[in-house]
């Protein structure tokens, strides 16, 4: 075995062509058997229960070939003569390492997607929108600053002086800064909407500050699209969050009923018995959370009516449902109200009017014949 391989060597040594040729093979034969490990690996990763093994499997699987196909080339190299490509050494001394950085930061980035996807996917039933855009912002982070590191790493690796260049970046800064200071608040802002979390996709907000209101529906590094009622697209820039105040409508846990009706002066012998119904039917009433304050009480004396409030909060937050869940409460308070033979009141006034002493009553004469 040790004369034929040795016979071997000698002949493809005198034949360049051969020698090709058999590191052709042993290149293709070494990418079959590597595609065979990566497919079994992929094949037990997802005949486990857990998700993670494949993310971690799928991550790396392109990079390995790249790689691989990186090595074969990078041997294929010292086939090529050195007349053809006279750059030839110079571009060996720094490629391997340049690639090899580029290869590793490939497979960070693969996984850093695929942690993400699999955190959301695994905690999909614990995290509410507002969660899931943290996750999202905090994960493009991470990218950014990967790919950061990378090209100062990159650069290093060329022969770049780093430390020179970030010292030239912080001169420079300063005259960015002064220049992109509107765009650097609106990155900041972002970031403080993706951390602080007030609102996120799909919540409908607004601003007792500013001419605000509508749903949100994206939330960029600049600017946040928000969908007002009229379907029409308004961009606000991040940075004006941080000076505004925002109400979010769509976090609130119940909606609330309030309203004042009057009873007329007349039917103020029956002001008590419907004062407790309306009480009562709200207490009953399916839609309405009894466990939140319900106040139904006579408070007012008005110019022309007896006036009760109701206070009380449905369980829906649902806009659509609210309003019918309101309706049907005050058509029932109308309901018990006309049931006690009284009505509701309405803006009247009694004008008296008393005889003037020493004034006699005006008679008018009778027409002449």
């Amino acid at each position: 075995m040790l004369s034929y391989l040795e016979t071997l060597q000698s002949w493809t040594a005198q034949h360049a062509w051969a020698e090709a040729a058999l590191f052709a093979i042993l290149a293709l034969l070494g990418y079959l058997i590597l595609s065979v490990v990566l497919g079994r690996l992929a094949a037990t990763s997802q005949a486990t229960r857990l998700g993670w093994d494949d993310v971690i499997v799928n991550a790396i699987s392109p990079p390995v070939r790249v790689a691989y196909l990186g090595l074969v080339v990078f041997f294929a190299w010292q086939w090529v003569p050195k007349q053809w490509l006279p750059f030839a050494q110079e571009w060996l001394a720094w490629s391997p390492q340049l690639a090899l950085i580029l290869i590793i930061a490939w497979a960070l980035h693969r996984l850093i997607v695929g942690v993400e996807a699999e955190y959301v996917r695994v905690k999909a039933e614990a995290l509410d929108s507002t969660s899931v855009a943290t996750i999202h912002a905090i994960a493009k982070l991470t990218r950014v600053t990967l790919w950061i590191l990378v090209a100062l790493t990159a650069l290093q690796a060329l022969g770049v002086s780093v430390s020179g260049l970030l010292a030239f970046g912080g001169i420079g800064g300063i005259a960015v800064g002064f220049a992109a200071k509107d765009l650097l608040a609106n990155f900041f802002g972002g970031m403080s909407i993706y951390l602080d979390r007030p609102f996120a996709p799909g919540d409908w907000i607004r601003s007792p500050d500013r001419e605000i209101e509508g749903t949100v529906e994206d939330i960029g590094w600049r600017l946040t699209r928000i969908r007002t009622f009229d379907q029409r697209p308004l961009y606000i820039p991040n940075s004006v969050f941080s000076q505004i105040a925002v109400e979010n409508p769509s976090r609130m846990f119940n909606r609330r009923i309030y309203e004042t009706i009057g009873v007329r002066y007349q039917d103020s012998s029956v002001v008590r018995d419907i004062v407790n119904q309306v009480r009562t039917m709200l207490q009953n009433h399916p839609d309405i959370d009894t466990n939140k304050t319900l106040i139904v009480n006579f408070n007012h004396f008005g110019a022309s009516s007896l006036d009760f409030f109701i206070y009380t909060f449905t369980k829906t937050v649902n806009w659509v449902e609210y309003h019918g869940v309101k309706e049907d409460v005050l058509l029932k308070v109308l309901d018990i109200v006309h049931a006690a033979g009284a009505d509701v009141a309405f803006p009247t006034q009694t004008l008296h009017v008393d005889s003037i002493a020493g004034l006699e009553p005006l008679v008018r004469p009778e027409p002449s014949a």
